[in-house]
């Protein structure tokens, strides 16, 4: 199986100056291509400065953020600040001024914007220069087609499909795109929409553990942000809804309620794992969010069978967390450990990772770099 990756959902305590948007007139025409990451985020190309950049489009970020290696390649000048809260921890603060940049049909001039170190770790494994938070998204609808891998920002009140209809706003101590959602008769506000997570749903421990589903097998993963990897339960959720839609075999996430969550206010957040299924429109202004069913909506979540979670190198698996209650716990498997054969065949880049969740009965020879072998028989166990 896969790292469960999540862009840190970093908020930055730091003031915006005043800022001028120009959105231009053709600005339903301009749609900006994309290509998900290996976690299930949005990265494409935009202009700094006159600079091409690689972004990443994440709604869960309150203040838009430069990677501390473009701002020394710019030479930017960094005002500092107090540390800022991120999935895995804080971490350094600071802010930078530039002059523009440019997102499709949108040209901010003056933006003023956060800056830390962005570990490839927590951006899919590719260097990312920067992410494009809430500040700059808000004032529009955005509207983000994930089977054709194209997104916009159109003027507020637009409606350019139709779908499910939910309620969204812009809300909380460090704002951000917020909704609800119902699990079983629950009914759990303080949803954030966060196009930056690439899992799929995650809940805080406590809103978990009021529902019926918390009955359900669980297990642990680990997810990846600025401030490091943070462990966390895992579970399927058997229906979720948001407005009229029903979600089945939903992927969801329970952090302990001293985590992220908990602390910028909300019970939960809504990631790209989730909406990688849907066509989706946010515009707050509008007091809207609406999903429509794309061509992978009812597509069940891979789910390990062999309860490791690795990373994927040239030559190499290293083993990054072993899942609680999996068969390669009960086999004594730990962190670290690295796997250079698999059935006997060497590992290159070209090797599919289909093993992890393939079907249970089956059993699967693993050589490790040390030159140790081992078999591991898999099962469902979640």
């Amino acid at each position: 199986m896969r790292a469960l990756l999540a862009l840190p959902l970093l908020i930055a305590a730091a003031p915006q100056p005043a800022a001028t948007d120009v959105l231009a007139p053709d600005a339903e025409a301009r749609w900006i291509a994309f290509e998900l990451t290996t976690a299930n985020q949005i990265r494409f190309s935009a202009i700094v400065d006159g600079q091409p950049v690689s972004a990443i489009l994440d709604t869960g970020v309150s203040m838009s953020l430069l990677s501390r290696n473009f701002v020394d390649r710019a030479r930017l000048h960094i005002t500092s600040g107090p540390a800022a809260i991120a999935i895995g921890g804080a971490v350094a603060g600071g802010s930078v001024n530039v002059g523009q940049i440019r997102i499709g049909a949108l040209t901010r001039h003056l933006a003023h914007l956060a800056t830390a170190p962005l570990p490839d770790a927590a951006t899919g494994g590719t260097p990312v220069d920067l992410l494009v938070g809430r500040d700059v998204t808000q004032g529009y609808a955005l509207d983000i087609d994930y089977d054709a891998r194209r997104f916009r920002m159109l003027p507020s009140g637009r409606l350019p499909f139709r779908g499910s209809t939910a309620p969204l706003r812009i809300a909380g101590t460090w704002p951000g795109y917020v909704t609800e959602i119902s699990i079983g008769a629950a009914r759990i506000t303080r949803i954030l929409i966060d196009t930056g997570d690439g899992g799929a749903v995650t809940l805080r421990k406590g809103v978990w553990d009021a529902l019926p589903e918390a009955k359900a097998p669980t297990t642990s993963t680990i997810a990846y942000g600025i401030g490091g990897p943070s462990e966390v339960d895992l579970a399927i959720v058997p229906a979720l809804r948001s407005g009229t839609l029903t979600a089945r075999t939903v992927e969801t996430r329970i952090e302990p309620d001293t985590g992220y969550t908990r602390t910028i206010g909300m019970n939960g957040r809504i990631g790209s794992g989730f909406l990688a299924g849907y066509r989706v429109l946010v515009d707050p202004a509008a007091g809207r969010m609406v999903l429509s069913p794309g061509k992978h909506a009812d597509a069940p979540p891979f789910r390990s069978t062999s309860g490791l979670v690795l990373r994927v190198e040239p030559d190499r698996l290293t083993v990054l967390h072993v899942m609680r209650g999996g068969p390669a716990e009960a086999d004594g498997w730990r962190t670290g450990a690295q796997i250079c054969r698999v059935d006997d065949a060497a590992i290159t880049p070209d090797t599919p990772l289909r093993w992890p969740v393939d079907r249970p009965g089956r059993t699967v020879r693993l050589g490790l770099c040390d030159g140790t072998k081992k078999t591991l028989t898999l099962r469902h166990f979640y």
